[in-house]
């Protein structure tokens, strides 16, 4: 198998990097609004699209075959399984 290398542009790699810190932003405002319960789910799915984003084109995984990409949707599903598990037993206590 012939390995090629995926070599972003730095303008790519500079939007992506922008816009993490526009992102990053966004959850420090997060914090200065009273949204109650909704303060932490915003602040989870700003950082999920940051976490996409640096997986995406910082580790290369928008390259990767669909294989690779399968393997880490699976290893993340299970890793907020385990989380959510916790998070109800700690509840639930």
């Amino acid at each position: 198998m012939e390995h090629t290398e995926h070599i972003l542009s730095y303008g790519k790699l500079t939007a992506v990097w922008v816009a993490l810190l526009v992102l990053t932003a966004a959850t420090i405002m997060v914090t200065r609004f009273e949204l109650g319960v909704w303060k932490v789910w915003a602040a989870l799915a700003i950082a999920s699209v940051k976490s996409g984003l640096v997986i995406a084109f910082f580790m290369h995984m928008k390259y990767e075959p669909r294989l690779f990409r399968i393997i880490l949707f699976v290893a993340l599903f299970t890793l907020a399984g385990f989380i959510g598990g916790t998070f109800f037993d700690v509840l639930y206590r």
